[in-house]
């Protein structure tokens, strides 16, 4: 028991001993923002693995969110319960500015942060409760709409709530896009924006609306009277969830969706009837604005996918090291090693890859990127949404089955795990919604053609050793098989995309994965030469075992 105690205890912050998110945090801020991040994220990582991650439990075996529709005078309310400890982690988590730093300034610092750090929150948070990063995650796209597109007027008004740290109260956000006829073909959408004098009144339904009742606004795409079919004609909306005297604004909550995970989020049914609604940005933009918010809510899909595969990593890890059987500690088998090995491996690039992404979504959000860049970030965001979303199914799923039966019992985290990692393959875009995002890319600019040549430029500023000429033989069998798929009618197109999308992101992260190899050595380099072994198939039976050799260092 003692032994147990002890590795419990190694486990206690979430942020201490995640060398790779360190080193992120060294090499993309700067020293004073790096120091002020690092504290930060010390005491946040300690929270999340302690009070956040109990109450997380709670809330999904016990204290999920419940829909009060009426009132005790049958009074239409549409508000939602949820448990104290969950109202705690609201207050606790939007006060560390994981939503609002990224658009007002840092006290300690006098200056804005940026979203490398934001999501470093956010990866840290979905260690322990992915369910809510939903809503973080609906709050930061709000954010973004608001302050890159709407009035000064609507600005102030909404703004500085969606970006409250404690300073004053807060309004969470929510995006509803979908409706029952449409789904993911956003241009079906019907829900009306009608002229009433000088304002607008929103009439339709919603049919999957997360955050509902708990957000203060939310964006809406409808379409104005008159205005054309199809995504072009839709209008983006803020539209509060009050009216000015407390009372809710002509709308209702159908009931709520009784969701496999992620159930600390309340998703339901809306029904405008008559809403006060403030037009977004240019009414004739409204898909194109939204379609960025979708992008920076992928971008938080890809981290909570992150959150959830190491904390299946840690889960088993700590599982195996204290279980003995046969007379030994399971970490004594060859098998076991292998698994952890490959699992760390695979953890630690895509944790890099992710995060060189948001660099560069950094760059494109601030201004300061081209055209290519905007382009090449579309691509990123596609393939390792994708990728990320499927390792985290695949990391919880294995994470169960080290634990053996324990592993599927309610006792432990992991049943959790598996059960909210399966909708970061569905939300934000199924594996064919992006893989349509990567042919767009193709023909219209012919992405796969600045992909190729971008990671060329990355691996020529690399010393040639034998990781980089395995990088190299497989950029030059991919950079083949785009020009191929660049070529093949639409319904074949359809057909290979999204293994193509898949090959795309392991080669983006092979990149990533030699790059740290050389610029920092010792453990990486490992890690680099066994994910490549791993990825591209290349060890043949009977070959040594690198994940053996090489467990005490990387595991």
């Amino acid at each position: 028991m003692k032994v147990l105690q002890q590795e419990e205890m190694k486990t206690k912050n979430f942020f201490k001993d995640n060398d790779t998110l360190h080193k992120v945090l060294e090499m993309m801020l700067d020293k004073e923002f790096m120091e002020y991040a690092t504290r930060e994220l010390t005491d946040f990582g300690e929270l999340c693995a302690g009070d956040i991650d109990v109450r997380a439990k709670h809330t999904d075996r016990e204290g999920e969110p419940r829909l009060q529709r009426y009132n005790a005078y049958g009074e239409e309310v549409s508000e939602i319960w949820v448990n104290d400890g969950y109202k705690k982690t609201i207050e606790e988590t939007y006060n560390t500015g994981i939503v609002g730093y990224v658009h007002k300034d840092i006290p300690q610092l006098g200056r804005k942060g940026n979203y490398v750090y934001s999501f470093a929150q956010g990866y840290i948070l979905s260690h322990a409760e992915p369910g809510f990063y939903c809503p973080v995650t609906l709050t930061m796209a709000t954010a973004y709409l608001l302050d890159h597109y709407a009035s000064d007027e609507v600005k102030e008004r909404f703004l500085p709530h969606v970006c409250a740290t404690g300073d004053t109260e807060l309004y969470e956000g929510a995006t509803f896009l979908t409706e029952r006829q449409g789904g993911s073909d956003v241009g079906a959408n019907i829900v009306e924006a009608r002229k009433d004098g000088n304002q607008y009144r929103l009439y339709g339904e919603k049919y999957f609306a997360s955050n509902v009742g708990m957000c203060g606004v939310t964006m809406v795409l409808a379409r104005m009277e008159g205005a054309q079919a199809g995504s072009k004609g839709l209008t983006l909306f803020a539209v509060p969830w009050r009216k000015d005297d407390g009372t809710v604004n002509d709308l209702r909550i159908r009931r709520l969706k009784d969701k496999l995970g992620v159930r600390a989020v309340p998703s339901g049914e809306v029904e405008f009837d008559g809403a006060l609604a403030y037009v977004v940005g240019d009414p004739n933009k409204g898909i194109y604005y939204m379609l960025e918010a979708l992008n920076l809510s992928r971008i938080c899909n890809a981290v909570a996918s992150i959150g959830i595969m190491r904390r299946g990593y840690l889960e088993a890890k700590h599982y195996v090291t204290n279980r003995h059987a046969f007379g030994k500690p399971l970490t004594q088998y060859p098998m076991i090693k292998d698994t952890l090995g490959k699992f760390a491996a695979k953890l630690h690039v895509e944790v890099a890859t992710v995060f060189d992404l948001i660099q560069l979504y950094d760059k494109v959000t601030s201004g300061e990127g081209n055209k290519e860049d905007t382009i090449l970030n579309r691509l990123y965001i596609a393939i390792m949404k994708k990728e990320t979303a499927e390792q985290a199914v695949h990391y919880a799923s294995e994470a169960i089955e080290l634990h053996g039966g324990n592993g599927y019992i309610e006792d432990f985290v992991t049943p959790r795990l598996l059960r909210d990692a399966q909708v970061l393959t569905v939300w934000e875009g199924t594996a064919n919604i992006l893989a349509l995002e990567l042919i767009r890319l193709v023909e219209k600019f012919h992405v796969h053609e600045m992909f190729v040549r971008v990671m060329e430029e990355r691996l020529e500023k690399l010393a040639v050793d034998p990781l980089v000429e395995i990088v190299v033989e497989q950029l030059a069998k991919l950079d083949s098989t785009l020009q191929t798929f660049s070529r093949l009618d639409d319904a074949t197109k359809t057909f290979e995309a999204k293994k193509v999308a898949e090959k795309m992101a392991h080669l983006y992260e092979s990149v990533v994965a030699v790059e740290w190899a050389q610029r920092f050595g010792g453990k990486y380099e490992k890690l680099a030469d066994i994910y490549l072994e791993d990825t591209w198939a290349l060890r043949e039976m009977g070959a040594p075992m690198k994940t053996v050799q090489y467990f005490s260092d990387i595991v």
